[in-house]
């Protein structure tokens, strides 16, 4: 399921920029991409760096090693682009593309079973994932809705690994100068899910005669953000991130490829400037907690995982660029 968290966050771009614009459509979905989720503008890089930390595991169960990670970094990139509408612009087909690189560096390792302490090689880990999804934008009570349905695939360096859907409807219940307020249903279409239906809802209001605003996704963010500078803009508050990836294990336990999902709460401050309405930079730092870290066999369901860590709180730095074709002057 916390893989899934992703999904939510895809839903209510495009749901925001439908509740904001008079004319829904390409120019709609460009919108949402620049404002409301910036590992999906046309093109999008990040890095991140993470802070040492310790942390503690069990395998099976069982008490199996405690360590330190003395060295974490990702660097990121995506692609995300509408490449086909209706002529009433009510249905869009929009593909995106992602890859991860994770490197980590530990320090020394205590295994539970041997009470000895050893040090292990380095880990170069690369993830990439690929999605079509197709958006129809109408009307339900006289309110404007949005249904929507991504197909998608991931894997690693090694191959292809798993195929993977869901779909929505998320209607805009409120829609002001002020206020935008938004609810809906997720179906995952996933047999790895532990719940295939997710309630969804999200609310974006600005305060009276302030130049703040507060952006509420549910359960993916709580910002306050206001202006800063005349092309800039900061946000103070807590994100909840989730980060995945494949590993192909060969060992006495551990034989075949599994999934590694990791949920991260991050609170902290972040900067973004636009040097033009094309392009677009940022930073941010914090502090990162791992909710939690689980291992399961290919495609099965969070709670049968096999391996569980538990890790310290890490301070992190993240900053990043992205482009995007839509964004007009």
């Amino acid at each position: 399921m916390k893989s899934k968290i992703i999904s939510v966050f895809v839903v209510f771009i495009s749901v925001h920029a439908i509740a904001q614009e008079k004319e829904p459509g390409i120019k709609a979905l460009g919108k949402a991409i620049v404002d409301k989720f910036p590992t999906t503008r046309t093109f999008d890089l990040q890095y991140e760096q993470l802070g040492p930390s310790n942390y503690d595991s069990e395998l099976f169960g069982n008490k199996f090693e405690r360590g330190r990670v003395e060295n974490h970094s990702r660097f990121k990139a995506a692609f995300n682009l509408p490449f086909y509408a209706s002529k009433s612009k009510r249905f869009v087909l929009t593909t995106s593309l992602r890859y991860k690189y994770e490197s980590y560096q530990f320090g020394d390792i205590y295994s539970y079973a041997t009470t000895q302490t050893y040090r292990r090689e380095n880990e170069d880990i690369h993830y990439w994932a690929g999605a079509v999804t197709a958006t129809y934008m109408a009307s339900l009570f006289n309110k404007p809705v949005i249904y929507s349905a991504t197909a998608s695939v991931d894997g690693n360096e090694e191959n292809l690994q798993r195929i993977k859907g869901f779909a929505s409807s998320v209607l805009v219940l409120t829609r002001t100068p002020s206020t935008t307020i938004t609810a809906g249903v997720l179906v995952l279409l996933d047999p790895s899910s532990i719940v295939p239906l997710t309630p969804l809802f999200s609310m974006n209001h600005k305060f009276k005669n302030s130049k703040w605003d507060m952006d509420f996704i549910l359960p993916q963010r709580l910002l306050f953000r206001r202006e800063l500078l005349e092309n800039g803009r900061i946000s103070l508050g807590t994100e909840l991130n989730t980060e995945t990836f494949y590993l192909n294990l060969n060992s006495s336990n551990l034989h075949g490829v599994y999934e590694l999902n990791q949920l991260e709460l991050k609170s902290g401050i972040t900067y973004e400037y636009s040097f033009t309405p094309k392009l677009i930079a940022f930073v941010k730092g914090g502090f990162n907690n791992v909710v939690s870290a689980r291992i399961t066999e290919k495609g099965e369901r969070t709670n049968r995982y096999v391996y569980d860590q538990k890790e310290d709180t890490q301070g992190y730095f993240r900053f990043g660029v992205s482009y995007n074709l839509f964004n007009r002057k």
